[in-house]
């Protein structure tokens, strides 16, 4: 059994999927679960339609509360009638851990792949790592020393798959080439985040930073990476309206950061990947001003930002909510390039 949540949680369970299948070809594995389209392309059985799932903010999850209890009721259901081997739950802690809870009264051994960021806030959740996963996989270098001091022991450490993944597959050049851009004049991406309402969020204020800039940088191009297909016909429209020399390309993040001079990336997964390739960044996220101010108090960590936290000092300038004004990116972005 396997469930996921969000589009990087897809992501990362699909290749465990695959890798799983590599390493023990013989053995007659099937999986069933909470699946995103990643997944469902590996042959993971959708019980649930992960896509449905990911919703950011407490008053969108609130709204949504009926969709949820309805998916939770149909895994454990699921997982009762099959009696898997293991259930591995993949990020989506807010959903994922209240699950574990029920998986693991079945008797079922539960791993849970990609751990919460308890180190950075609601450490409360240590209780319900201790008592209901057998197995704590995590990505991050530090996290398994953080967990032991806290009496956590059943902790793997198995590195970040992206250290390895993110590597550009064309030259500057040649993406260049490909997309009608022209390599001598500069590039700046605008990455909008993986969910629909990230990316109405924050898009138009990115593109209202780009407008500036092309008014001080001559000759900017602009590009929108996106994740998912679903979100082209959407970003397309957005920016359309914006008077900018401008691309919406989708599957190419890594070509288009390593094209880029700098980038202004959503908080998220992404920061990471652009850290790797080595872009120059401005991170940013708004949401509702309600969900800022009853989440925000809860962060213990002075980044935003993962690869902030991970070098250990500052390397990316953090916009957050009221820090996050076109005027502020632009000139953040102009210090960059």
């Amino acid at each position: 059994m396997m469930v996921a949540g969000e589009a990087s949680g897809d992501a990362h369970a699909a290749k465990l999927v695959r890798a799983m299948r590599q390493i023990a070809p013989e053995a007659d594995m099937s999986f069933f679960g909470s699946a995103g389209p990643k997944m469902r392309d590996a042959g993971v059985e959708a019980v649930v339609e992960a896509d449905r799932l990911s919703i950011v903010g407490i008053a969108e999850i609130g709204r949504a509360l009926p969709m949820f209890l309805k998916a939770m009721r149909r895994l454990r259901s699921a997982a009762l009638d099959r009696q898997p081997a293991v259930a591995i739950l993949v990020d989506f802690p807010d959903f994922n851990l209240k699950l574990a809870k029920g998986l693991h009264r079945q008797g079922i051994k539960v791993v849970y792949y990609i751990s919460p960021q308890l180190w950075a806030w609601r450490k409360y959740r240590i209780s319900t790592i201790k008592k209901y996963i057998d197995l704590l996989i995590t990505i991050l270098p530090f996290e398994k020393d953080w967990y032991a001091v806290r009496g956590v022991t059943h902790v793997e450490y198995v590195g970040n798959p992206l250290a390895k993944e993110v590597q550009p597959n064309r030259s500057r050049e040649q993406f260049c080439s490909d997309h009608g851009l022209d390599a001598t004049r500069p590039i700046v991406s605008l990455l909008p985040g993986s969910r629909q309402k990230e990316i109405a969020r924050v898009l138009p204020i990115l593109l209202e930073a780009a407008e500036k800039l092309s008014d001080e940088v001559d000759g900017v191009q602009f590009l929108v990476p996106l994740s998912d297909k679903r979100h082209r016909t959407f970003a397309e429209l957005m920016s359309a309206s914006a008077k900018l020399d401008i691309r919406v390309v989708e599957a190419e993040t890594y070509d288009s950061l390593n094209a880029s001079d700098a980038a202004a990336v959503t908080s998220g997964t992404a920061t990471l990947e652009a850290g790797i390739i080595g872009t120059p960044m401005v991170v940013v996220y708004k949401t509702s001003r309600v969900n800022y101010r009853l989440l925000e108090p809860m962060i213990d960590v002075p980044h935003y930002g993962l690869i902030n936290l991970i070098a250990g000092e500052r390397v990316a300038t953090e916009l957050i909510q009221e820090n996050f004004t076109p005027e502020r990116l632009k000139d953040e972005l102009l210090a960059l390039l």
